[in-house]
């Protein structure tokens, strides 16, 4: 059977989601939004020492617990050295492609609550001034941030209270065009989140539990691959619910669910992906079953761990994945349809 979704609603939940900053470490908006959502649902939040979120679903079943991770942290920047000049240089937070961040918008946000909106740029930023602005490499010695703000030294812009070490979120530019397709940076992992919500708003909506005790994770160290690391004890299954790829070499296409049947790291349980493919079918969803490089998930990272779980892996697939990324409505109706199959054990 095929579920309908509220896809309003998954849109402009996706939307708010994306908007509020959250680099890898920084959970101090993103949070009081989840409480937010999950509050319209009669639902806490919980967290535990490392600020991740929990939200807990009651099951018909509740000797077994499951866990369907979908975290929040995107890719961002943190500050580095404040040039004598005043231009900012910066370190990456998460696996940053530095030559599609050149002319992006970013703000940074300091320890005090500050905000302070800046451009960022290559040091040879003008083909009119620079021998080498289409050669030269884009890497975080030769990117840097000029900050919206009157500035032309180190103490300028210390005096704003600018410091190292202090965060930067990159303007995520969200768009959803009229036939469907959802273009913005940070996909990876919001779109997931706002899947689970719409979950949510699902099985409340028709008085349906899950099957089993079902957690929702939202951690915020994914991109440096320690997000799933520490798993509650009661944990027996980790879902992630993260984006898929498109290449050469995968099947998954922005209209489908991707289930990823192994990562860079090793494969997702047999029997679980085994089941992840059963639900799809059941559910109607176009699905593809892939194979990820240069990719891993907070499951296996909860594997690494030492945890001891069953392990598996879908999302919706993108192009352009930690970039300015694009899927469409569909892959995240059908993600949302598969997630409803894993959580009712349909």
């Amino acid at each position: 059977m095929k579920f309908a979704v509220d896809t309003r609603f998954l849109l402009d939940s996706l939307e708010e989601l994306i908007n509020t900053p959250s680099p890898v470490g920084y959970y101090v908006e993103l949070n009081p939004l989840l409480e937010r959502y999950a509050a319209k649902f009669g639902l806490p939040v919980t967290y535990d020492n490392r600020s991740t979120a929990y939200i807990t679903l009651d099951g018909q079943d509740n000797s077994k617990t499951v866990l369907v991770g979908a975290h929040g942290d995107t890719l961002g920047l943190i500050v580095r050295r404040i040039d004598k000049d005043g231009a900012i240089r910066v370190r990456n937070l998460g696996g940053i492609n530095y030559c599609n961040l050149e002319g992006e918008s970013v703000t940074i946000h300091t320890r005090s609550g500050k905000t302070y909106t800046g451009l960022i740029c290559c040091q040879s930023h003008s083909v009119h001034v620079f021998e080498d602005a289409r050669t030269l490499e884009r890497n975080e010695n030769t990117m840097m941030i000029l900050l919206d703000a009157p500035v032309h030294s180190e103490e300028e812009v210390r005096a704003l209270g600018i410091r190292h070490g202090d965060f930067i979120s990159i303007d995520p530019r969200f768009q959803v065009t009229e036939n469907g397709y959802v273009k913005s940076r940070f996909l990876d992992d919001k779109a997931a989140i706002a899947c689970c919500f719409t979950m949510v708003k699902y099985l409340q909506e028709h008085d349906l539990k899950p099957k089993y005790r079902t957690v929702l994770a939202v951690p915020y160290s994914e991109e440096i691959g320690l997000g799933g690391t520490y798993v509650p004890p009661e944990v027996s299954e980790y879902a992630a619910l993260d984006i898929g790829l498109i290449g050469p070499d995968y099947d998954g296409n922005e209209y489908s669910v991707s289930i990823c049947a192994k990562d860079n790291a090793a494969p997702y349980d047999y029997e679980l992906t085994n089941r992840m493919i059963a639900y799809a079918e059941k559910a109607e969803c176009d699905y593809a079953v892939d194979i990820f490089f240069h990719y891993g998930t907070d499951a296996n990272a909860a594997m690494r761990g030492g945890n001891n779980l069953r392990t598996t892996a879908f999302g919706m697939a993108v192009y352009c994945s930690h970039g300015m990324e694009r899927t469409h409505v569909k892959g995240l109706e059908a993600t949302t349809n598969l997630l409803l199959a894993y959580v009712l054990d349909i």
